[in-house]
């Protein structure tokens, strides 16, 4: 393996840190759920530690019967994990509140927006169904001028009622307002694909149905359920990660070269992927592929088959690995099969892009060992690029021998859930999810989610620490 030292690291145009001196307040909705201390709360710690945000005031709310104490030991517990222990952060901590509400109701909202002051942001860390009754109830009520709103996904259960919210929220507040959040979009090595693509002569010419054979976009990790049924198995890996984070990737990948970084421009470009892409053959049967994982060891640990974890219903047969294959039926990339996969207590951590090109059209004769086609992979945890080349060896310089060249991307500044809190606090949408890409998303994998219900797919399984199902739809996806 051959390592490149990046002159720097190739990155979208940083955006400044805005230190307004107008206080803001942050009301979390579902404060005391498993989303608000895993992701929320490390993010927003990190981004008052970077000087964001002075004076912020934090309340939290939800339906537990906490104290402000407990709720001040589960904030300060979180902004610890990264860091954030400044007097900024202290003052935070020590000023923030807990309020015990039923957030569904006109009552109990009224009361949570009484206690809030300044310029609002109203985070909803809830369940999809509990989101959209929420915002109802906040229609019925209103919300101050100026308050931006947001969403954690999946947006809606599926492309009805994504629909069904985006007309309520558009009810609330502008479309411009509404931050839905995924922060894969906030990852510094995504908005790379950024830089990779557009800043660099030698990649964009070739990245088109011409020279690419397919793309492959993986999502593996060694952590099995860790305690999440009460949401995960009412998801599955299809609706968590696929329909999702995936085809938000998918979307950078593919899209045209836009006029700016500005949020109208990029995110109308990645719409316009979303819209083109559909299913491959459109035959969710042949397109699609589900597992489970049972028991086995993964670095030592042992862990219990799927349906044995607590809290699991076996009679959903939640799948743990998705696999869907789209095509992008556009002048650039028709025919190209994309490749989404995510599986979970896989036997190793895999969080990347693969573009695999097409091989030379003829190699001269008297060369050997050309059969594995160039790659460009793009690396979302370890966050790195690389590139595969065949080029001549040491020994018979008649022998080709693939390297892999590779640069390590620069950490970002913040967390990916402090990159997409900072565009909210901004009021800048471009690291958020727009309201129509939203239903698109639900749109692709629909046919998918109804197959699956009616078992026209079989529920594969494979072994905890395995690496999946030995079955594939386009082969073993590229190591």
């Amino acid at each position: 393996m051959t390592t490149l030292v990046p002159r720097a690291p190739v990155a979208a145009p940083a955006k400044s840190v805005t230190t307004t001196a107008v206080r803001q307040t942050l009301l979390v909705l579902g404060a005391s759920g498993d989303l608000t201390g895993r992701l929320l709360l490390p993010g927003l710690g990190a981004l008052l530690a970077s000087g964001a945000l002075p004076g912020l005031r934090l309340i939290g709310s939800g339906m537990d019967d906490w104290d402000d104490e407990r709720w001040r030991r589960r904030v300060a517990d979180s902004f610890a994990t990264v860091g954030a222990d400044g007097a900024g952060e202290s003052e935070v901590i020590k000023a923030s509140r807990y309020v015990r509400a039923d957030v569904t109701s006109e009552e109990g909202l009224r009361r949570l927006l009484a206690d809030c002051a300044g310029p609002l942001v109203i985070f909803f860390a809830l369940p999809p169904m509990v989101t959209a009754r929420a915002a109802a109830a906040l229609a019925r009520i209103g919300v101050p001028p100026g308050t931006r709103l947001m969403l954690e996904k999946p947006f809606g259960v599926d492309r009805i009622s994504a629909h069904s919210l985006n007309n309520l929220l558009a009810t609330l507040v502008p479309e411009e307002q509404v931050h839905r959040i995924d922060h894969f979009l906030g990852k510094s090595t995504v908005l790379n694909l950024l830089g990779l693509r557009f800043a660099n002569r030698i990649f964009e010419p070739v990245l088109n149905s011409a020279h690419v054979a397919c793309v492959d976009i993986v999502f593996d990790e060694t952590l099995g359920l860790e305690g999440r049924a009460g949401y995960y198995d009412g998801a599955g890996a299809l609706t968590d990660m696929v329909q999702s984070h995936l085809l938000q990737v998918l979307a950078l990948l593919a899209m045209e070269p836009p006029p700016s970084v500005r949020a109208q421009e990029l995110r109308g470009r990645t719409a316009q992927v979303l819209r083109a892409a559909r299913l491959w053959d459109d035959d969710p049967v042949v397109a699609s592929r589900r597992a489970r994982y049972t028991a086995g060891e993964i670095d030592g640990r042992r862990l219990r088959n799927y349906i044995d974890e607590p809290g699991v219903d076996p009679a959903r047969r939640t799948e743990t690995l998705a696999e869907v294959v789209l095509t992008v039926d556009t002048w650039r990339w028709a025919g190209v099969p994309f490749r989404l996969r995510s599986g979970k207590a896989m036997s190793a951590v895999r969080k990347e892009a693969i573009i695999t090109f097409k091989q030379a059209a003829r190699v001269p004769d008297g060369l050997t060992g050309y059969e594995r086609p160039d790659r460009l992979r793009i690396g979302f945890g370890p966050d790195c690029l690389a590139l595969d080349l065949n080029i001549n060896g040491p020994g018979n310089p008649f022998d080709l021998d693939q390297v892999r060249l590779t640069a390590d991307f620069g950490p970002g500044e913040l967390p990916a859930y402090g990159e997409v809190l900072r565009g909210a606090f901004e009021a800048d949408p471009t690291l958020s999810v727009r309201g129509d890409v939203a239903e698109e998303c639900w749109r692709i994998v629909e046919p998918v989610l109804a197959a699956w219900r009616a078992d026209e797919v079989p529920l594969q399984e494979y072994a905890a620490g395995s690496g999946g199902p030995v079955d594939t739809l386009l082969g073993p996806v590229p190591e």
